[in-house]
Formats: structure tokens, C-alpha cells, sequence
């Protein structure tokens, strides 16, 4: 253990690349001098940065972490695993399991003065073109249908032990097909890993906006999948929801 600290702390850099992907190792480590040169396409600018970055024909999504603290500094990357490191190690907990997620490519960190720096996690471009929060924004012919995949993603996700600590509107995207919808999450550094109850289950989703109707096909997917009571599952579902201040689920 200590020698893997001490490793660690006098590695500049830090990176690892699914197996499958080893063909990508090149492109990896120069992420963060693609990112410094403004490289790519900006997706999101806030607390972190996304960028859309093309390599060798292919589109892949490179997530920026934001420079942590004094203190964090030396936590992450240390004694507890930075961000990207979790978000790639969580995407293939959901991978393997069968839970759609973009697929994994691998993360970098970096390290100045001994001391954790930046970090990178680097995912395939999804082909999932909306977020949840669009079922606010427009209609969409098959709305039920998207509700229910979401529920059964997330009684998937649960029935695995995995609750997104974040899972809002967001960090849920869909693709409707004719032959079904595709789900699949995103920012995935904060995961709670255990056991999870109908309770629990139905906290997990009070950042989810919904409306009657909606809780009540994501009640019912959800507890059919996982074998709950329907009428609790709806009756959790609203209470927690309504815990959320100034939420108004109110459709377009």
C-alpha cells in the first residue's frame, strides 16, 4: 500500500486505457495538450469542461475536471481515487453490467510539485442526441415508451447495487429507434455501491423531474422490474420529489 502511495505521488503522469482501446494510448496522454491548445469542440464550460475532440476519424467526448483545492490536492490521487479515475471505473461497472453508458476509453492524471493537478476522463461520442430535460422542451411521439426505458434502466442500475448520486435531467440521455429506446449515463464520478431498498431506490430519483403521469409510469416499470409494490413505489416517488424546492414538472 504505502509503496503504491509513494508511486503515485513522484508519477507525473497517471493514465489508464481499457483494453480494448490500447490502440488509443497515443491519443490519451495528449489530452491534456490538446485540451491546453483549445483542441475540439467546446460541449459544456461550467464548475468542469467538455469537449467534443476528433482522432483518427473518430468522435470522442474528453470531460476537464476542475483543479481541486489546497487540500484535495493532495487527497486525490492519493489516498482516494480522483474523479476521472472514478468515472472510468464506474462506466465499466455499468458496462459490464449491461447499463448503457458511453463507452469508457480511459483517464489521465496529472501531477505538478508532487502535487494532484488536472485530470481527464475520455469516453466515445454517444449517439444518444437528447437529455431527459428535452421531454420538458418538446413533445416526442413515443414519450410513455422513454419513461419506461428510464425506469428500467434505473431498476437495472439498482438491482446491481449502483445509485447515481447525481441523477437529474441531465445525466440521462436517449436515442428513440424503431426498434426500442437506447438509454444511456453520464457523469458518473459520484456512485453510491450497496445494497438498494424500494426506499432508497425511490430517493435516488427525486432529481428527476416528472409529472402525475410520468411518476406513474415510472413507478410501475420500475417496481415491475424489481418485483416492489406499484403503489408505494408511486407514493415514494412523489413524496421525495416533493422535498426538491421550486420544482414545477409541468410539461413544455
Amino acid at each position: 500500500m504505502m509503496n503504491c502511495i509513494i508511486s503515485r505521488l513522484f508519477t507525473p503522469m497517471t493514465y489508464q486505457v481499457n483494453p480494448d482501446c490500447q490502440e488509443l494510448t497515443e491519443f490519451v496522454r495528449s489530452v491534456p495538450d490538446r485540451f491546453h491548445r483549445q483542441e475540439g469542440v467546446v460541449i459544456y464550460r461550467g464548475r468542469n469542461e467538455l469537449r467534443k475532440m476528433t482522432y483518427q476519424g473518430q468522435d470522442f467526448v474528453v470531460k476537464s475536471f476542475r483543479r481541486p483545492n489546497c487540500i484535495n490536492r493532495w487527497v486525490y490521487g492519493t489516498f482516494r481515487p480522483s474523479k476521472a479515475r472514478r468515472s472510468f471505473e464506474h462506466a465499466n461497472l455499468l458496462t459490464a453490467a449491461g447499463i448503457g453508458t458511453p463507452r469508457p476509453i480511459g483517464y489521465i492524471e496529472l501531477r505538478r510539485h508532487w502535487e494532484f493537478d488536472e485530470s481527464y476522463y475520455i469516453t466515445a461520442m454517444s449517439s444518444c442526441p437528447y437529455t431527459y430535460e428535452e421531454l420538458f422542451r418538446r413533445p416526442f411521439a413515443n414519450e410513455d415508451d422513454i419513461i419506461r426505458a428510464v425506469a428500467l434502466t434505473t431498476a437495472r442500475m439498482h438491482d446491481q447495487g449502483y445509485a447515481h448520486k447525481d441523477y437529474g435531467r441531465g445525466n440521462i440521455l436517449f436515442n428513440p429507434k424503431p426498434d426500442g429506446v437506447q438509454i444511456e449515463i453520464v457523469d458518473l464520478n459520484r456512485m453510491d455501491i450497496g445494497p438498494i431498498d424500494l426506499k432508497k431506490g425511490c430517493k435516488n430519483l427525486e432529481r428527476l423531474p416528472a409529472t402525475p403521469h410520468m411518476h406513474r409510469i415510472l413507478a410501475e416499470t420500475y417496481a415491475k422490474a424489481r418485483g416492489l409494490d406499484e403503489e408505494a413505489c408511486y407514493k415514494w416517488m412523489v413524496a421525495y420529489r416533493s422535498t426538491q424546492p421550486g420544482k414545477i414538472d409541468n410539461l413544455y
